[in-house]
């Protein structure tokens, strides 16, 4: 009575996506080696189907692409806050309750919370399973959406969760704090031992799970994100390589705190590293080992930024930042990062391949002719600096 149906449909979308259903039974064996049941993959898979928009928001990840301070004026937004507020106040008890058995910020959790799901208004609407699919068979992330259709029908197979329940963002995500499966299946708690790890209507197993990847992932109990400083007329910039030293000697070059003094906000043996999420024109912070774990969470600078501000705010701050964002400025587009890319190339400095990507090596490339130039040596590729760049 199942298989007619299911054979016919499955038939129906061979014919509209011929390659999509190659995907689909070749993948079946590379499922089954990993455990998962021929029929559970029969079942759940004939109803997958290809979804456009998971590879056009693969594409345009708005933390990557946006400038951070649009990205930040969303995330961390009046309402967003006001929202974060209420929401905090009515779940304080539990929130509380976990962080003291995890030993993580609660407001963390809850920005977290209110960054993946709204606080628990918008888990998304796209099928688990069909969102995996696409990202499996097309585009670049093949190896992860593979990995991660896998443990989604593992979740199904072990009665986890329902298909219905499946449902989430373009990449996979799910439940109000939007685990991927594998994190789920690594990390997703039962904190109030009903039998279930529920992470779309259980608020304690929700804060549990998410106090648990953090957890894992090296959070320090009473330890700060970081904090917003200043830096000197005379600073040298290429010490915004990533390089982590000591609160004491960033001090000793000359760094402050913008609102807190330094001694006062963190211990000076604390291992920091200046962040400049704008370059030289922008905001400066000094982070710490948590803004590593939060970036653990969603690995864009802007993300973790945002988490961290909003949890500020969430529980009670009124301070936004003392330093200005270059509002003037705007990102560079991938035709234009490659162009900055080849022309750092073209003067010797190497940026470590032509592909658009701004990782370290073409950081350190910039930084150097930066110095070169006299130029303050923060290594940030804006159009402004590509536009010198292109005259030299």
């Amino acid at each position: 009575m199942i298989i007619a149906p299911l054979a016919a449909l499955a038939l129906a979308v061979a014919t509209l996506n011929p390659e999509f259903e190659a995907f689909r039974r070749d993948f079946r064996d590379d499922a089954i080696a990993a455990g998962i049941h021929p029929e559970i993959y029969d079942i759940e898979m004939a109803t997958v189907e290809p979804l456009p928009v998971v590879l056009k928001r693969d594409a345009n990840q708005p933390e990557f692409v946006r400038p951070i301070w649009e990205y930040l004026d969303s995330a961390v937004s009046d309402r967003r806050v006001a929202d974060g507020r209420k929401a905090y106040l009515e779940s304080r008890d539990t929130l509380e309750m976990i962080s003291n058995s995890y030993g993580v910020d609660p407001g963390v959790i809850a920005a977290i919370w209110g960054l993946e799901s709204n606080y628990g208004r918008i888990l998304g609407t796209n099928d688990i399973l069909s969102a995996l699919s696409t990202l499996g068979y097309q585009g670049r992330r093949q190896t992860f959406g593979r990995r991660e259709l896998i443990a989604a029908l593992k979740i199904l197979q072990e009665g986890y969760a329902t298909r219905d329940q499946l449902k989430g963002s373009w990449a996979g995500a799910m439940g109000q704090t939007q685990f991927i499966p594998t994190t789920y299946l690594a990390y997703a708690v039962d904190q109030n031992n009903d039998g279930r790890r529920d992470l779309w209507g259980d608020l304690e197993d929700v804060f549990a799970s998410t106090a648990n990847y953090l957890d894992e992932a090296g959070w320090r109990t009473g330890e700060p994100w970081g904090i917003e400083v200043t830096l000197p007329n005379d600073f040298d910039y290429a010490a915004a390589d990533g390089t982590k030293v000591a609160v004491v000697d960033w001090i000793r070059a000359g760094v402050k705190g913008a609102r807190v003094a330094l001694p006062d906000a963190v211990d000076l043996d604390t291992p920091a590293k200046l962040l400049l999420p704008a370059g030289a024109r922008g905001p400066a912070f000094l982070t710490f080992k948590n803004f590593d774990v939060i970036k653990r969470y969603n690995n864009a600078t802007s993300y973790a930024l945002g988490v961290s501000l909003l949890s500020e705010r969430i529980k009670g701050s009124e301070e936004g930042l003392v330093a200005d964002w270059p509002r003037d400025d705007r990102p560079l587009s991938r035709s234009e990062r490659e162009a900055l890319q080849a022309r750092l190339a073209e003067l010797g400095y190497n940026p470590g391949g032509i592909d658009g990507v701004i990782g370290p090596n073409t950081r350190r490339a910039l930084r150097s002719w930066q110095k070169a130039q006299g130029l303050p040596a923060d290594g940030y590729p804006s159009a402004a600096m590509l536009a010198l760049l292109l005259e030299a």
